[in-house]
């Protein structure tokens, strides 16, 4: 019996749970779903890393298959500096990213000196029935220590019923400033969106997404 193996078989109790020392990441190296603790399981579907890249855009892997999905924002950078990250829908495969939009976005920010805080919506930022490229981090740095980190979730993009709801999160640095953006809203239509796109409001993008499926068991 190996290491790993052993050291597995010794944290099991006799009623078949895994205890926590029991779990590595050689142990479970090769995993890519787990359920989590609400009865769902989270599944890596794909990743995409851009570099220098105009848009990062997932036109595969958005079906009936999972009940929501989630995209992770993994060191999302702007090549022009003080750009702003966005997003839009797709219900034509890609053809186009035009899905109309209401929406909600409020920020929270504090800097390094603990001299300037706020936590606001902004009207500014937010769409009402619009088709365009929702914010979902403005003013991104393009400094070598910038950068955005933060997760989209995008719930029955599938439904032939309902509009499409979906949540956003982001951490943000810029200089001497961090930055808490949220956005919320649905696509007002009740065709399927089967597409998604993020860039940049100006030039081009690099970091990496990842898009996982968020399925009931």
């Amino acid at each position: 019996m190996g290491s790993i193996t052993r050291s597995l078989a010794n944290n099991i109790t006799t009623s078949g749970v895994i205890l926590p020392a029991g779990i590595t990441n050689a142990s479970v190296s090769a995993v890519t779903s787990f359920a989590n603790a609400s009865g769902g399981t989270l599944t890596l579907l794909s990743t995409q890393t851009a570099s220098n890249s105009a848009t990062i855009s997932f036109t595969t892997g958005l079906d009936s298959t999972y009940d929501a999905y989630e995209f992770k924002f993994i060191n999302i950078a702007p090549r022009t500096n003080s750009a702003s990250f966005t997003v839009n829908f797709s219900t034509d495969s890609g053809s186009n990213y035009n899905v109309t939009k209401t929406t909600t976005y409020f920020v929270a920010y504090h800097n390094e000196a603990d001299t300037d805080t706020s936590l606001a919506y902004s009207t500014a930022r937010d769409l009402a029935q619009s088709t365009a490229f929702q914010i979902i981090s403005e003013n991104c740095g393009n400094g070598a220590d910038e950068c955005v980190g933060g997760s989209l979730q995008l719930f029955n993009p599938s439904s032939t019923t309902y509009v499409k709801h979906f949540i956003s999160c982001v951490s943000t640095y810029s200089p001497v400033y961090i930055n808490n953006e949220y956005v919320a809203g649905y696509g007002n239509t009740t065709s399927a969106i089967n597409a998604i796109q993020f860039k940049m409001s100006s030039g081009n993008i690099d970091g990496t997404i990842k898009l996982y499926g968020v399925k009931k068991s």
